[in-house]
């Protein structure tokens, strides 16, 4: 679907959508309690419906209604279970540990997550001899059951997921584990989510190095629990960036004292230079002339897009390292976020591991992909208000992986769809 949009100024307020992350954790944990729990404030994105729909095919119980997620537990682990995680790589990389825990199964998937790595689970499989097998890439990936509990070496560079899923897996194993780190873990955060939400369900994990160590008691039992999915701070960057390109608007739904790595974003606005005010009502950004900065997004790889579209327009040389990751994501993130901003008119170098921007004062629109990619959709959509003409964005319903109600938030707020 190709969408085009006018250009316009942007005001008003938009809550900010339910944690995809920490919806994904919630969704999981309640599936391996033992009976029933009450997951409030989730959206039914293509991901969340893909943890939704594995936990069915695993066993659980699910009923979805007026925005929450009511979970009964799996009681029997179902075998040789097919799981299509559609191209949600945390469905992916959460579930496989879970099924080599609980009797193995298939998880397959499509888009660009076949190409997206697993490979620190295939050298936990081999070197437990886990029967393995997979297709022409990565996916379909079959495994049999037999974890076994021990010590767990692994890199944390590629994907802090992988942490989360063996931290998710390790309690129902018999016999205790060790999860060591052997080089930097990127996007720690999403591990403090994992504990978080694990905590939560009664399990106990033992953090003896931040980001590096960790023990897990093993025959640990999932308890049910009631909880509220906060708002998404990646999500609330497009039209915080929207605010500062040329409008008004308040973004409400954000708890200040987040987990979400991705609030770093209203820091790096605030240095570049954003007019933003924090208040009981949320959080306000209004029209502001912002100029260069330097950023390591090697914690925060998803706000990169958003971020480069705000390099775009303001004044001066930015530069955005630490992004090697983004070349595996649901596109290659630094050839695409390039193009897709260029298109309509910005200045945007790709580099090995982020990208050189010369910001522009004002962009030209025209035609660009979004790679059918969520968040260079998102953000080529709130550059709206310093484009000069129409904005046409290919494969535009990307959006709907994350943000189902993207569009629809974006016209209460002005937003011209033709």
């Amino acid at each position: 679907m190709d969408i085009t949009i006018k250009p316009s100024a942007l005001s008003g307020a938009v809550t900010a959508p339910p944690s995809k992350s920490m919806a994904h954790r919630a969704i999981l944990a309640a599936a391996l309690a033992k009976g029933e729990s009450v997951i409030k404030n989730i959206e039914l994105s293509e991901d969340i419906r893909a943890t939704a729909g594995a936990i069915r095919l695993m066993g659980a119980n699910t009923e979805f209604k007026d925005g929450t997620l009511i979970v009964t537990g799996i009681k029997y682990f179902s075998k040789n279970t097919f799981i299509d995680c559609g191209e949600s790589g945390t469905t992916l990389r959460l579930l496989i540990p879970v099924l080599a825990a609980t009797g193995g199964g298939t998880v397959t998937g499509r888009g660009r997550l076949p190409e997206r790595p697993v490979q620190e689970y295939l050298k936990i499989f081999d070197k437990q001899n886990i029967a393995y097998r997979r297709g022409g890439s990565n996916l379909p990936l079959t495994v049999g059951g037999g974890l076994k509990s021990g010590r767990f070496a692994l890199s944390g560079a590629v994907s802090s997921q992988y942490i989360s899923g063996l931290l998710f897996a390790l309690p129902l194993l018999t016999g205790d584990s060790e999860i060591v780190i052997e080089d930097t873990l990127e996007s720690g955060g999403y591990v403090d989510m994992t504990l978080q939400t694990l905590r939560m369900s009664g399990i106990e994990i033992a953090e003896i190095e931040k980001y590096r160590r960790y023990t897990v008691t093993g025959s640990q039992t999932y308890k049910p629990c009631d909880c509220t999915v906060e708002g998404d701070w990646s999500q609330a960057a497009f039209f915080l960036l929207a605010g500062a390109a040329g409008g008004d608007i308040t973004v409400k739904g954000l708890n200040a004292e987040t987990l979400q790595k991705d609030s770093a974003f209203i820091g790096l606005l605030k240095q570049m230079g954003a007019d933003i005010t924090a208040g009981t009502d949320g959080i306000r950004v209004t029209k502001s002339s912002l100029h260069a900065v330097s950023a390591d997004v090697s914690q925060t790889p998803d706000i990169a897009p958003v971020l480069a579209g705000a390099m775009a327009i303001a004044r001066g040389k930015s530069v955005i390292t630490g992004g090697a990751r983004l070349k595996v994501k649901e596109s290659d993130r630094i050839a695409a976020t390039a193009s897709a901003l260029n298109a309509i008119g910005a200045k945007v170098t790709p580099a090995s591991d982020g990208f050189v921007i010369e910001g522009v004062p004002h962009l030209k629109g025209g035609v660009s992909r979004s790679y059918n990619d969520h968040r260079i959709a998102m953000t080529l959509a709130c550059l709206l208000p310093v484009c000069q003409g129409e904005v046409t964005i290919a494969d535009a319903q990307a959006v709907d992986k994350s943000y189902p109600s993207f569009y629809k938030e974006l016209q209460k707020l002005g937003g011209n769809i033709l």
